[in-house]
């Protein structure tokens, strides 16, 4: 079991009806996208990190490591954003920092860094909200809140089983990579890259044996394309859903007010 899939069945909100916190995670992330206010945007981010740490204890450790993930993809993409180059002769206001090579200058101006920044807090906005609600419900739970709303069958069993073969890909690549670190596999570079490409080859036929391995078990249980599990029983919450409703009319009053 993946430990992001473990805090979602071990963690202080699990008792929480996951419909609420759909709802809650969803709503703040339409607004922040829909807005692109960075103060909108820092404040969702306090607030639903707040609430993984301190309300669904969530180790801090870990929590930052998952901001790790989509940070290096960030920062390569704003990157060419960040910097614009132009030729030398021409003229620039509002440069907070420049360099010239040769007929070109490189430059850094208010409009980038400030595009930068907005873009920068409205993603990691958009993470924080994804996380809470990932790191608080279960997959499955969340696919049975989406089938209760008539999302089509197809869809959600789809959605199921592509999580299914995620563990099983993980799972596969962490045994075969075992294997060849404990016959010093990765002992020198090239051994390392000999293993490495040993290890992909051989890692989609174990995968592909595992899903065949996973549809034969289905069919011989009977599946008729659809996937049951037992619900558990939640109740709603109206002082949750009086949280839920004062944090996002605070963050209009305050999208208004700006």
């Amino acid at each position: 079991m993946l430990l992001i899939d473990k805090y979602a069945y071990f963690n202080g909100l699990k008792d929480v009806h996951p419909l609420e916190k759909m709802v809650f995670a969803l709503s703040l992330l339409l607004f922040s996208l829909t807005v692109r206010d960075m103060a909108v945007s820092l404040i969702t981010f306090t607030v639903m990190s707040a609430l993984i740490i301190f309300a669904a204890k969530i180790p801090l450790s870990y929590y930052l490591k998952l901001l790790l993930l989509p940070g290096f993809f960030i920062l390569s993409g704003t990157i060419t954003i960040l910097f614009s180059f132009t030729g030398k002769s021409t003229s620039i206001s509002n440069i907070w920092w420049s360099w010239k090579i040769g007929n070109w200058q490189i430059f850094i101006s208010d409009d980038s860094f400030g595009t930068v920044a907005n873009l920068v807090t409205v993603v990691f906005c958009s993470i924080s909200c994804l996380y809470f609600l990932t790191l608080t419900t279960p997959i499955t739970v969340i696919l049975s809140v989406l089938r209760k709303l008539k999302v089509p069958s197809l869809l959600v069993d789809l959605i199921e089983l592509t999580y299914r073969f995620i563990f099983i890909f993980l799972d596969t690549a962490l045994a075969i990579h075992q294997s060849q670190a404990s016959r010093l596999g990765y002992g020198s570079f090239r051994k390392g890259i000999r293993s490495l490409g040993l290890l992909i080859s051989s890692l989609f036929l174990g995968v592909l044996q595992r899903s065949g391995q996973l549809t034969m078990a289905m069919n011989a249980r009977g599946y008729q394309e659809n996937l049951s599990y037992i619900e558990d029983t939640y109740t709603y919450s109206s002082r949750n859903w009086l949280i839920a409703i004062v944090i996002l009319g605070s963050l209009i009053l305050i999208n208004g007010y700006l």
